[in-house]
């Protein structure tokens, strides 16, 4: 049995169509249009194809017609045209909205979760070198009182003590400080606030991790 565009089917299948598109080929009204505007043999009911009945009027308002009017123009005028219309076909300028609103959601919901993302604290490696008075200062006591100061965001690494001549050592002394959170002139300070101990502080190395 030949689908005729007299038969409620076909208005249930044209009004699927016109949910997500806007023109039978395209981006605007074509011939296409008008001829499935004038096999259309009445005005579809808004209440029964909604999609259907918004894309009947507007082709109606683009040729200059009423909805009323239209609807008595004749099926018979469009015959010739049906076998190059492809109705349910698609087109590479068509604008699926649909498409695009998914794809605009599912690209709002990804920059959503990458902004909630905990981004990776950005820390640094740093060799300080710290100097005794002289010979008489007591280095443990001093390596001990260095490695006493606490500071969030700051951890201390290994240590030696480097000879520098006349029965002097140096503290050598590595620690990482996460960046946001550990100054190094902060830090240097309260070193060099062990008055007792050391002489100068000296920024040896950094090295970003």
């Amino acid at each position: 049995m030949s689908l005729t565009l007299e038969t409620p089917l076909a208005f249930k299948l044209l009004n699927g169509f016109f949910e997500n598109a806007s023109y039978v080929k395209g981006v605007e009204a074509s011939d296409a249009d008008k001829a499935v505007f004038e096999a259309l043999p009445e005005g579809p009911s808004e209440t029964a194809y909604p999609h259907l009945a918004r894309w009947y009027k507007h082709i109606a308002a683009v040729q200059g017609l009423t909805a009323k009017a239209a609807s008595a123009a004749p099926a018979a005028a469009a015959a010739e045209e049906d076998d190059d219309i492809d109705l349910f076909g698609s087109d590479d300028e068509e604008v699926d909205e649909e498409a695009e609103r998914i794809k605009a959601q599912r690209l709002a919901e990804y920059n959503a979760k990458k902004a909630a993302k905990p981004k990776p604290i950005a820390k640094t490696t740093v060799t300080l070198e710290v100097k005794p008075w002289d010979d008489e200062t007591d280095i443990d006591a001093m390596t001990k009182a260095v490695r006493d100061i606490s500071m969030e965001g700051l951890l201390w690494g290994g240590f030696q003590h480097v000879p520098v001549g006349f029965g002097i050592k140096k503290l050598q002394i590595n620690c990482v400080v996460e960046d946001d959170k550990v100054s190094m002139d902060d830090l240097t300070e309260a070193i060099e606030a062990l008055e007792d101990y050391v002489q100068s502080v000296d920024v040896a190395a950094m090295q970003k991790i």
